[in-house]
């Protein structure tokens, strides 16, 4: 009842207005949450050559779009290359894998507003299967998929580290699965991220080379007043070697490398909030510059 109510008030207003309340409430809100020390130390680990003034301001930044993007989520079916709120560079490469069809991984990160990537893939013609992590609250997690399902997303929670039967399905017919491959998972390769090993998961590359997908990637960027830019780059060259482990390896390597780049050139429009690294990087990290909290 609290999110029907909070997203029909949310409604009521510009989508401008609640997109800015959003960044304001972030920046004000998120140095007081232990998230911030969280995104603090990621920011240590990923620039460790920057000043405390500009790692004050980045962690500002990425308050503002984390904000920015949550209170945006009631909106999403405004937000789409149909109502001119999105524009797409490299759409055709979509089109091309759903007039062809031929099998296809997409994968991206959590860059900027993460869920406008969904509208631009249905926006394309191409059938995919858009994977995610349900909310812990079910009935939340419906409210989620329901409003997504309103402008034709339709998500998918996969179990397992390889997907699920679906996923499976869908790449022998053709069609498209899509992952957000920028978070960490226990067990998955340690690839390096930002010259650190990082554990990644690998069932993106493990279905790409199972099934000679096109590994697409996806980026999502914030343009102002609640708009975005999707770019739609070259895809990711897999080689399929024989060598199974090393193929893997070498697959989830340039995943890294992709979603690093992305991540370097637009720092603020990252999800630093999570715990991207293993544990004993996080041990006993340096103090959160004193200048970031007032910020």
């Amino acid at each position: 009842m609290a999110f029907d109510a909070a997203s029909a008030v949310a409604r009521l207003f510009p989508l401008e207005w609640v997109s800015a309340a959003g960044g304001a409430l972030g920046r004000w809100l998120g140095p007081l949450t232990r998230a911030h020390k969280v995104a603090a130390r990621n920011i240590e680990i990923a620039f460790p050559d920057l000043t405390p003034e500009a790692r004050a301001a980045l962690l500002r930044d990425q308050w503002d779009n984390t904000g920015r993007t949550f209170f945006e989520f009631p909106f999403m079916d405004r937000i789409t290359p149909a109502s001119g709120r999105v524009e797409v560079v490299g759409r055709e490469r979509l089109v091309a894998l759903a007039r062809e069809k031929r099998p296809a991984v997409l994968i991206s990160g959590h860059f900027a507003n993460w869920e406008v990537m969904a509208a631009c893939i249905v926006d394309s013609g191409l059938d995919c299967q858009i994977t995610y992590r349900a909310a812990n609250n079910p009935y939340v997690d419906r409210r989620i998929k329901e409003g997504r399902a309103r402008y034709g997303v339709r998500l998918f929670a996969p179990k397992g580290s390889d997907g699920s039967r679906e996923l499976l399905a869908a790449l022998a017919k053709g069609e498209a699965v899509a992952f957000l491959n920028d978070q960490k998972f226990n067990g998955g390769v340690a690839a390096p991220f930002f010259g650190r090993p990082a554990h990644t998961a690998f069932a993106s590359t493990r279905l790409a080379l199972r099934f000679d997908a096109v590994m697409q990637p996806m980026v999502v960027e914030r343009l102002p007043g609640a708009r975005f830019r999707v770019i739609v780059p070259e895809p990711i060259r897999l080689q399929n070697t024989g060598d199974r482990e090393r193929d893997l390896r070498a697959g989830v390597e340039k995943i890294n490398a992709f979603v690093e780049a992305q991540v370097r050139r637009r720092p603020a429009e990252w999800f630093w909030v999570h715990r991207r690294w293993p544990k004993e990087v996080y041990r006993a990290p340096e103090p959160v510059p004193a200048a970031s909290a007032s910020a």
